[in-house]
């Protein structure tokens, strides 16, 4: 057998990937991005900061270096890059996403043995109970899945390129931490909005919406997409809320949102990776088995969505493409 360096080199960076992930936790969980914009920047002075072993800062920090997370050195002080920045507590920061990742989902994903061969949760096996009803028991993991949601928005801005939502009334079914529907409105401000979510999900959603838009455009309602959705609205969104469902349980979201429509010129806007079996790219086959870790569920194709779509009444009137491999899909409903 002729060795193949190019090959070893590759598979060495894909199994070495779960630690890179854990360094970078580490950083976010001690807090390194943050003391070091506060100017303690020496491994003395972040190991004082932190509260850890400066040996173990040097090395932590070393690693990181080398992979572009910070620059400089341990003796003369180290310098955020735009990827530390990122991660840097406040508004938009990717912090909670890194806290969540390295903790609970990386927990699931010690059980993805377990996970692709039986297709069920990883999640579960790790902690116990399904993904969502640890969430409406834990506030702060609760919270820090909001912020991630709202933090990797990264198409959410092209959104209202791709719709007019101009004096529409738009009703965010499942619509999380709030920032996507702070984007519709901030982008037309003749709309009006409202947000439809389980009742945990709703006091950070309003303290978002409050911050971005003001509530005297929002309504904020707790429910549940599966029995009932608010009805009048000219918009219906849903993003990023199925992969976690079955078809049958999908139908039937669909078909609420189709009952609740205002008239015939009402739309459904599907928001969502599409995975493609023919010709897969990475993004949309690490998140389908990524919800398959978290909550036993999946993406799917474009052709099985528009299946379930008929079902319900609905039929794809156009398709549009959005950053980060996501895909707007527009459905109106059928004659």
């Amino acid at each position: 057998m002729t060795f193949n360096l190019q090959a070893t080199r590759d598979v060495v960076e894909i199994i070495t990937g779960g630690w890179r992930a854990q360094a970078l936790y580490t950083a976010v969980k001690l807090g390194l991005p943050d003391h070091v914009e506060a100017g303690r920047t020496t491994r003395s002075e972040l190991a004082e900061s932190a509260g850890v072993n400066e040996e173990g800062i040097q090395r932590l920090m070393r690693l990181l270096v080398a992979m572009g997370v910070f620059e400089g050195n341990g003796s003369t002080g180290y310098r955020n890059t735009e990827v530390s920045a990122a991660l840097l507590d406040g508004p938009q920061s990717l912090r909670d996403m890194c806290l969540l990742y390295g903790e609970e989902f990386y927990s699931a994903w010690g059980h993805a043995h377990h996970a692709i061969s039986t297709v069920s949760s990883g999640f579960e096996v790790a902690y116990g109970r399904p993904f969502y009803e640890y969430l409406g028991q834990d506030a702060a993991t609760a919270r820090r899945f909001q912020h991630t949601l709202n933090a990797a928005s990264m198409f959410f801005h092209q959104v209202p390129e791709v719709f007019d939502f101009s004096g529409k009334t738009v009703v965010d079914v499942g619509g999380g931490g709030g920032q996507l529907l702070a984007t519709i409105l901030g982008a037309a401000p003749d709309a009006r909005g409202t947000l439809f979510d389980r009742e945990h999900m709703l006091p950070q959603a309003g303290e978002h919406l409050a911050a971005a838009v003001g509530l005297d455009r929002v309504e904020l309602v707790g429910g549940d997409m599966f029995a009932d959705v608010p009805k009048g609205g000219d918009v219906y969104i849903l993003c990023r809320v199925l992969a976690g469902w079955d078809d049958e349980a999908v139908v039937k979201a669909f078909e609420n949102c189709r009952r609740a429509f205002a008239d015939s010129s009402s739309r459904l806007l599907l928001l969502d990776r599409f995975v493609d079996d023919e010709e897969p790219t990475v993004l949309p086959a690490l998140w389908d088995l990524h919800l398959l870790m978290t909550t036993g569920g999946g993406h799917r194709t474009i052709d099985r969505i528009t299946a379930l779509l008929n079902r319900a009444g609905l039929e794809i009137e156009r398709k549009a493409e959005l950053p980060m491999e996501a895909v707007a899909l527009i459905a109106t409903p059928r004659d």
